[in-house]
């Protein structure tokens, strides 16, 4: 197996996965990107929250150049990405009872608000308890993860469900478990995951989606630009400084 045939086979097999998700999740794609517009219309604020390799679509749609300004991460200590050592304490923290609570209660959210929670399989004490506690204070949740999990494997928390039983919507990415999409000879286990790609894709439509949106309603969504290009560190400073109120990654 030559490089470029494993890689022509993970190309395929992603834009596969996004033909799903395009397809079979339009409406969903739509109503939480209405849930978001609504939400800002209405004065609430919007943040996203993902731990280990689900941080990564959350990250995404935060502080980045043709992005919602008003997207504003979650942060957790040692779950934002892979950033603590060793890099298995991050996945330990996520089944550690109260901890998302604790997270929640030092946080600016508040009633009113809207949270997107990225997790791949939904199961684990972290996003669960997270969604249930945010949607117990009225904070509207949108969960972002793969439903092949709540049907194929067991929850991994106490109260023994997952993170769709606690969503006021759901988006499904459709990856399967184990998030791997080849396998050859001589590679005991399946490789090559694909739902980095596929979630930050989803993500970006639902954001489009809110852009559209609000456009629709007549407010004109605060958009971040490229410092990259003349004029844009100015545009953004402008757009910080209007939105302040919402805006927590500029403090």
């Amino acid at each position: 197996m030559s490089d470029s045939e494993a890689a022509g086979r993970f190309f395929d097999a992603a834009i596969g996965l996004l033909r799903r998700v395009q397809n079979e999740e339009s409406e969903q794609i739509t109503a939480a990107g209405r849930l978001i517009a609504d939400t800002v219309i209405e004065g609430g604020r919007l943040f996203t929250f993902g731990a280990g390799h689900s941080s990564l679509p959350a990250q995404d749609v935060v502080y980045r150049a043709g992005g919602l300004a008003l997207m504003n991460l979650l942060p957790a200590p040692g779950l934002v990405g892979v950033d603590v050592m060793p890099a298995t304490l991050g996945s330990a923290l996520e089944r550690i009872e109260g901890l998302a609570s604790t997270v929640l209660e030092q946080s600016p959210l508040r009633a009113g608000d809207l949270l997107i929670v990225v997790s791949l399989s939904g199961r684990n004490v972290l996003p669960v308890e997270l969604a249930r506690t945010a949607r117990a204070q009225g904070i509207t949740v949108i969960g972002v993860t793969s439903l092949a999990y709540a049907t194929g494997t067991a929850p991994r928390n106490p109260s023994g469900d997952f993170l769709k039983d606690h969503c006021d919507l759901v988006l499904d990415n459709k990856i399967s478990i184990g998030d791997a999409e080849l396998t050859a000879e001589g590679v005991g286990a399946p490789f090559a995951p694909a739902s980095t790609v596929v979630t930050s894709a989803l993500m970006q439509a639902v954001i489009a989606t809110a852009v559209e949106e609000l456009a629709k309603s007549g407010k004109e969504p605060p958009m971040l630009r490229t410092g990259n290009v003349d004029g844009g560190h100015e545009w953004n400073k402008h757009v910080m400084t209007d939105y302040a109120d919402r805006i927590f990654y500029h403090r």
